[in-house]
């Protein structure tokens, strides 16, 4: 696996910052493809496989569930911080909603 393009270092309460650096960065990178959340990161891959990275948050905090979101990952926020025996969990990232889905009819 190659080198992040970029990373942020999350300190508590700091997730407005967190948030600022993947629209900062999000716009420099191709399609999201893939994103894993490790115990103290988080990573997003796009389809070139280029990584950017949040250090020092993972999946048993809370506040890694607006990280996630924000990045459109297709993922449970009632079960993200449930542990695992693997090192990461993977998600695909990206989703799109399909046209005229929040219409009620």
């Amino acid at each position: 696996m190659s080198d992040p393009l970029a990373t942020h270092d999350y300190a508590p309460g700091g997730l407005a910052a967190a948030l600022e650096f993947l629209k900062r960065t999000r716009s420099e990178m191709r399609a999201l493809h893939r994103v894993r959340v490790w115990k103290d990161r988080l990573q997003v891959f796009d389809i070139n496989k280029d990584i950017f990275e949040v250090r020092g948050i993972g999946y048993p905090d809370a506040d890694v569930i607006p990280l996630l979101q924000y990045v459109n990952t297709a993922f449970n926020p009632e079960t993200i911080s449930a542990p695992v025996d693997v090192d990461y969990k993977e998600f695909g990232a990206g989703r799109r909603y399909t046209w005229a889905a929040d219409r009620v009819m």
